[in-house]
């Protein structure tokens, strides 16, 4: 198949291309290469497969390029979306306009075009506030920052063209995904790197939040399955692992040996208290559950970081 791959130099997007090559399709990219985070980390997070893929270098409110990026496409996995919580409290007419109106636009090129599978990248953050942990599909869904009413929107724009134009559109409701090529914003990025070096751990609020960490080879399985297997409907991808932040710090200090001191600063914005998966959905229609424990997970992540360290 041909496959195009929205924000595909992205975190989730270039482990998810990497391993749709692997299984045999062609893969087209569309991303931007914005600085939220430093591009150069999104082009070497290509290096493997620059020249295995397509690759268009333009933003998905372009719709000519977007029309472009679709064309002769079998369907199309859209990972491209203004990512964070924090930066959506800051700037929540950037993160509406790219996430919605950009979604908008995948999905009206994909319609233009015919094709008939798109899976949405979505997020926990659609839960907002807490009625029943783990969330379940059914559980209301009240976003509590600029980002979770965005990805949401998305969901309603996804079910409404399934409807409309007969397109099928899983939406899959990512929870805190981790491991090699995390973005460099998130929590766990900065604590493994610091407590390398035995600097301070920043913990926002009194950490006990807690997060339902998923490895990111469980996101990418869960994604493909959806992309084969996935009906317009959503599903939870959560790893089962719900860990407070300072939990999580702990954890951290103890695999890398780490005198780092925990410090603690003023609470943020938009944050939810708590997410946890129930994933029985995912596991019957899909077929998907998670394999790598926190645990596990971490210390692959931390010899993936030693290794690029040496690189």
């Amino acid at each position: 198949m041909r496959i195009l791959v929205t924000g595909g130099a992205g975190f989730i997007g270039s482990h998810v291309a990497e391993k749709l090559l692997e299984q045999g399709n062609e893969i087209v990219i569309l991303d931007n290469f914005n600085n939220y985070y430093p591009s150069d980390l999104k082009r070497k997070n290509l290096d493997k497969i620059k020249d295995r893929i397509t690759l268009l270098e333009a933003d998905i409110l372009e719709m000519e390029r977007v029309k472009e990026a679709v064309k002769n496409c079998d369907s199309i996995i859209h990972e491209a979306a203004q990512a964070g919580v924090r930066i959506s409290v800051k700037q929540p007419i950037k993160t509406s306009i790219i996430n919605i109106t950009g979604t908008l636009n995948v999905l009206q090129a994909a319609k233009e075009e015919g094709i008939k599978k798109v899976v949405f990248a979505s997020s926990s953050s659609v839960y907002g506030k807490i009625h029943h942990l783990p969330f379940d599909e059914n559980h209301p869904t009240e976003p509590i920052s600029p980002y979770g009413v965005s990805k949401l929107a998305g969901e309603h724009y996804c079910r409404v063209f399934s409807e409309l134009y007969g397109l099928e559109i899983p939406m899959l409701r990512y929870f805190t995904v981790y491991g090699p090529r995390v973005r460099p914003d998130l929590a766990i990025n900065k604590f493994m790197h610091n407590a390398m070096k035995n600097q301070p751990l920043e913990i926002y609020g009194d950490g006990k939040k807690s997060r339902d960490f998923t490895y990111i080879s469980d996101i990418v399985e869960g994604t493909i399955l959806a992309l084969n297997k996935g009906k317009t409907t959503s599903y939870n991808l959560g790893g089962g692992n719900k860990v407070t932040v300072l939990e999580l710090a702990q954890k951290i200090k103890e695999i890398t040996n780490s005198s780092s001191e925990l410090v603690f600063s003023g609470d943020v914005q938009g944050d939810v208290q708590h997410t946890s998966s129930n994933t029985e959905k995912a596991k019957k229609e899909l077929g998907w559950q998670p394999k790598v424990y926190i645990d596990d997970g971490l210390r692959k992540y931390y010899e993936w970081v030693k290794e690029a360290k040496n690189e």
